[in-house]
């Protein structure tokens, strides 16, 4: 049997923005992780080629031949697309199982990290060698099938597992990180609809375009600034600049009243800034803590409903 991994992420600063060219900032989450493996059947099922390759979700209780899968099947999607990149052909015999623990549309990459996962088992299955950047182009396939029109962060950060400064349409940049510092993200448990939130945004940016790029301008300097504190180890200059962001993020009607409610819990109880990650209107919020206030604020946040709270530390 072949196993691959990959983590969640959360993106720190710049989402919304950066789909309209505007930098972010994101990284990965190693206490969450999806894990897939790939084991041969051991015998030929009769049918089309594709018959013989059983995919199973286990979170998701699916179990289902490739071939019976739906068009918009993301798993389906990814074991094509990797056999088709290791030059192999669909007549297979094995079986395919994913695992997540990261919440399903929450904002933080559940979607890519399963196909990422699925990449890399089905690779180390066929004793080949993957580049991140291969895995990364793979995996923003199927990110084209969840979200319609992705950033492509969600992709480079579970690929490459490390911090990035990412632009779209340009090679992420991997970046110096001065100080470690500590993130407590906060799910309200709403599904993060990325794709109507993503989808809501661009019509107000047609409607608006002035207006909706003075915002994402906003968005990507404080993204510039944030990166510089981080490479300087300034961390204290990190939480203002994090409610910076709430604050044009909430401009271009991406919060909601449960990531409002965690972001006041958090900052109440110590954090030094906090605002939602990834698409909003649910998932989760961020909050930046130190190791002396993080338990206090976890408190604070899941008596504020918080379905779940994770602490983490960054570099």
């Amino acid at each position: 049997m072949s196993v691959g991994t990959a983590p969640g992420k959360v993106i720190l600063f710049g989402e919304h923005a950066v789909v309209y060219g505007r930098p972010a900032i994101a990284v990965p989450v190693h206490d969450r992780q999806a894990t897939a493996w790939v084991r041969p059947t051991g015998h030929r099922q009769p049918g089309p080629p594709g018959s013989g390759i059983l995919l199973q979700a286990e979170d998701l209780d699916r179990r289902y031949p490739l071939t019976a899968a739906p068009a918009d099947d993301a798993l389906a999607l990814i074991v094509r697309l990797t056999l088709e990149a290791l030059e192999l052909p669909l007549s297979q015999n094995l079986a395919v199982t994913v695992r997540s623990a990261i919440p399903i549309a929450s904002g933080l990459g559940s979607g890519a990290a399963v196909s990422a996962a699925a990449v890399r088992a089905l690779a180390a299955h066929f004793g080949a060698q993957l580049t991140p950047h291969q895995v990364s182009e793979l995996v923003y396939q199927t990110e084209v099938l969840h979200h319609g029109t992705p950033s492509g962060i969600d992709n480079t950060v579970v690929a490459f597992e490390q911090p990035v400064y990412f632009v779209k349409g340009q090679p992420p940049e991997p970046f110096r990180i001065s100080r470690p510092f500590h993130l407590l993200i906060g799910d309200t448990g709403i599904p993060s609809p990325t794709k109507v939130a993503v989808a809501d945004v661009r019509r107000g940016w047609e409607a608006n375009r002035a207006r909706y790029d003075a915002l994402f301008d906003a968005i990507g300097q404080t993204t510039d600034e944030a990166r510089q504190a981080i490479e300087m180890g300034d961390i204290a200059a990190l939480g203002p600049l994090m409610d910076r962001n709430q604050a044009l993020l909430r401009e271009i009607e991406v919060s909601s009243p449960e990531l409002e409610r965690l972001i006041l819990a958090a900052k109440g109880a110590g954090a030094l800034g906090a605002k939602l990650s990834g698409a909003g209107r649910g998932g989760n919020m961020i909050a930046l803590v130190t190791q002396a206030t993080a338990e206090r604020v976890a408190a604070t946040v899941r008596r504020a409903r918080a379905k779940d709270v994770i602490i983490t530390c960054v570099g």
